[in-house]
């Protein structure tokens, strides 16, 4: 079942969501870059920003150890802890590439670490938000690859290796991973999308407002039967950074 939450917007206040940063890749100059146009994106967020979620692969590749964690990203942190500081809430979902997130960015930085879909409800709309992968029909493999990656079994595995070396195969596979991709680029599937397939069953069960996911690098905008909207956040590697943004009356994607 997946969590609740409810925001009560306060006049003049906003919802900001973005997904897909990939922190990390392809290599450490363009990732330092785009984190700079993150970090201004987020100050620009805090002018008017009651809640922040940011729905999952903000890294390419993220495990805390007990005592170590993947060095780098301390602009991205700083300004997530300035803005929690704030009073402004920020909800990290975890996805596909940072799955292995446990709890330094909620005792460190403040924020709440999100691991399923979650319900949203606001005084005028409700949501359905998530990461985007394994739902839906088809993609077997990868569903079976995710259970395992998630259980104690496998993190307890991986934490055996040292960081050197397991940050290191991690970001080996990461890149055959994104090279692979790039042979192959996301492309539109119609109503062949899982998510959308997803979504529409989602709604037969639940009548909302709004679905909002990230993982497959699209930026979507889609009008299901029922008037409910599915959107795709797209990414920000290639692109120059789509995000969307509620003020409790309308949804926009900029």
């Amino acid at each position: 079942m997946s969590e609740k939450l409810h925001i009560n917007l306060i006049g003049g206040k906003k919802i900001y969501f973005a997904s897909d940063f990939h922190f990390g890749m392809p290599n450490p100059n363009s990732s330092k870059e785009r984190e700079k146009k993150v970090v201004n994106w987020l100050e620009n967020c805090s002018e008017d920003a009651q809640a922040i979620f940011l729905l999952g692969d903000i890294f390419d590749f993220w495990f805390e150890y007990k005592k170590a964690i993947p060095k780098g990203f301390i602009r991205f942190q700083a300004k997530i802890l300035e803005l929690t500081e704030k009073g402004i809430d920020v909800y990290f979902f975890i996805g596909n590439h940072d799955m292995w997130m446990f709890d330094y960015f909620e005792k460190e930085l403040g924020v709440k670490i999100i691991r399923k879909e979650v319900e949203l409800e606001t005084e005028n709309h409700s949501f359905l938000l998530g990461h985007g992968d394994g739902l839906g029909p088809g993609d077997g493999i990868y569903k079976i690859f995710k259970f395992f990656f998630r259980s104690k079994l496998c993190i307890w595995l991986f934490r055996h290796i040292h960081p050197d070396w397991g940050i290191g195969l991690a970001e080996f596979w990461s890149g055959s991973s994104r090279k692979s991709g790039e042979k192959h680029p996301e492309q539109f599937l119609g109503d062949n999308e899982w998510i959308l397939q997803y979504c529409r069953e989602q709604e037969t069960k639940k009548k909302r407002d709004f679905y909002i996911f990230g993982h497959r690098h699209l930026v979507l905008e889609i009008k299901l039967e029922s008037g409910a909207k599915y959107f795709n956040l797209g990414e920000w590697f290639t692109e120059k950074g789509q995000y969307l943004v509620y003020d409790g009356g309308k949804i926009e994607m900029k």
